[in-house]
């Protein structure tokens, strides 16, 4: 496969969504790696999460189930890749449909701009999911900056 073929591929596989939070980098990274905290804000709006296990570091399991506004469950396993303190979180879903998610904290001047990158494994997959995982990415970053930015 040509380089221009394989571009192509993964930009038909790849989700990206980028949000300016007026919080600090720790601010936000605290809200991931605390299970008390995700889980009230993890997920689209109106979803419900019930962990079962995890374990924040590197090789962690991570199972929850999911739990949408109509009561449907949908059960979730995933592994923590990569963890780099204030700066980076890297999730393997490894229960269908399968997928990587990298969370990339960057300094900026008003807080944190937010990288939130999801990778699947099969492009079909991504092209079905589409419609659900763009709004639903956008609807977790609305609910993250509601859990790290309390009124005053």
């Amino acid at each position: 496969m040509n380089s221009k073929k394989q571009i192509l591929k993964r930009e038909m596989s790849t989700f990206t969504t980028t949000r300016n939070i007026s919080a600090e980098p720790s601010a936000i990274f605290a809200a991931i790696k605390d299970p008390n905290r995700l889980v009230k804000w993890w997920g689209p709006s109106g979803f419900s999460n019930r962990f079962e296990e995890f374990e924040f570091k590197p090789g962690g399991k991570w199972v929850f189930d999911m739990v949408g506004p109509d009561g449907t469950v949908y059960p979730n396993e995933s592994v923590f890749e990569k963890i780099e303190t204030g700066r980076l979180v890297v999730i393997r879903h490894v229960c269908q449909p399968h997928f990587t998610l990298s969370i990339t904290l960057e300094p900026v001047p008003e807080g944190t701009l937010v990288h939130w990158q999801q990778l699947f494994v099969d492009a079909s997959v991504a092209n079905t999911v589409r419609h659900i995982v763009e709004p639903s990415n956008e609807q977790n970053l609305d609910r993250l900056t509601a859990e790290v930015i309390q009124p005053a």
